[in-house]
């Protein structure tokens, strides 16, 4: 008889987004007609720039005329993708070969396909609160996970504890939720307690494009030994608002190995059996971001989203509310006021009922995330504004 894979009996429910789906339903059919501000998106709220959609319409052109027409594409991705990601990271002084880079459909999906390299018997390291898919995709697989909490005591940037040892490290900055970012020193520690260990850091460096201090890694590849211990996972989701158009890319150093077997080789075989590429409509829109234009139109955008943070922030500020992140992170995570009594659910309510606005209770990012509330800027900013200031008024009742 068949045998389904036990790991998906030990999943916990989607129970986060669902509960607030719920609860935001039954409001909006008790209250109709009154318009909610949403503080807890995850999705992007700005178009994809002139640059990508430009590139997007000259590629479906190439699809409609025989001689320029693209079918299957690399399942590595295409060479001038690969080469302009590249040529991105050596423009920052980053050195990573084209042959190193990936293109894939997103860095959630990658994040999950990603765990073919690894034996089922790895264990990993989740550093809590986190975003949740981590724990999720290890559970399906059956590996045992060590959970890394993390608190307002170490800024929610824990040091490597040489009692959490895992074959698997999950370090994301800046982190979702919390907007924690790894500076320079704590990175070196990750790195070198990886090499120590033979262990592998996945490195999701979905928000690196948020990072503007030039003493903060935007890359794990910045730190000197991190090419024989890591890989880097990259989304153009919210540096570019692909988040409806899919596209990332993933780095793998040719010099990652563990027991003779290159990591680099194991995932081309990977992606050459179990995939046939991205669009070519769509790698040719990624390939405009890293042009000098695409790069100047999501900047502005990125801009956008980094004044709904200092908006955010601007109103904690002023009802003197301690948070984390915002500054180099498109995430703000306060700590909930002593009136919600350190319950985020509760806070939520709150806020739902009293504000009509949407946040994201920190019990949904793990057990240590509890008495946090995440909020977002990727928001209209007009939105955004309208829900800082009733935040802030009502915070300071």
């Amino acid at each position: 008889m068949t045998r389904p894979n036990p790991g998906y009996r030990d999943l916990k429910d989607s129970y986060l987004f669902y509960r607030i789906s719920q609860k935001v339903a039954a409001y909006r059919d008790s209250h109709p007609g009154v318009r909610l501000y949403r503080l807890g998106i995850g999705d992007v709220s700005l178009p994809l720039c002139p640059a990508v959609t430009d590139a997007l319409r000259a590629a479906v052109d190439d699809q409609g005329d025989k001689a320029r027409f693209h079918g299957y594409m690399p399942e590595c991705g295409a060479p001038f993708l690969r080469h302009a990601v590249a040529e991105h990271y050596r423009s920052r002084g980053t050195a990573v070969e084209d042959g190193e880079v990936f293109i894939s459909s997103g860095a959630s999906d990658e994040l999950g396909d990603i765990l073919d390299l690894f034996d089922r018997s790895n264990s990993a390291v989740v550093i809590e609160p986190s975003y949740p898919a981590y724990i999720d995709a290890n559970v399906i697989a059956g590996r045992k996970i060590i959970r890394l909490a993390s608190g307002e005591e170490n800024g929610f940037l824990p040091c490597p504890d040489e009692n959490a040892v895992a074959d698997i490290i999950y370090i994301c900055s800046p982190s979702n939720p919390t907007g924690a970012v790894f500076g320079r020193e704590l990175l070196s520690r990750w790195v070198d307690h990886a090499n120590r260990h033979g262990s592998v850091i996945l490195f999701d460096a979905a928000y690196e494009a948020f990072i503007g201090d030039p003493d903060i890694p935007r890359s794990i590849f910045e730190i000197e030994g991190a090419k024989t211990c890591a890989i880097e996972i990259c989304s153009l989701s919210k540096t570019a608002g692909f988040t409806g158009t899919r596209l990332g890319y993933t780095v793998i150093p040719r010099e990652l190995e563990r027991d003779g077997m290159s990591f680099n080789e194991m995932w081309i075989r990977n992606r050459t059996t179990k995939t046939n590429g991205v669009s070519y409509i769509i790698q040719r829109g990624g390939e405009a971001v890293f042009t000098p234009e695409g790069q100047r139109q999501i900047r502005e955008n990125i801009e956008v989203y980094k004044n709904n943070a200092r908006t955010i922030m601007k109103a904690l500020d002023g009802a003197g509310i301690t948070y984390f992140g915002g500054t180099n992170s498109p995430y703000v995570w306060m700590k909930c006021p002593a009136s919600a009594g350190g319950d985020s659910w509760r806070f939520f309510d709150r806020l739902l009922n009293g504000i009509q606005v949407i946040g994201t209770p920190g019990a949904g990012f793990g057990s240590c995330g509890e008495g946090f509330f995440r909020l977002s800027s990727f928001g209209d900013p007009d939105e955004t504004a309208v829900a800082a200031e009733r935040l802030g008024a009502l915070l300071r009742e």
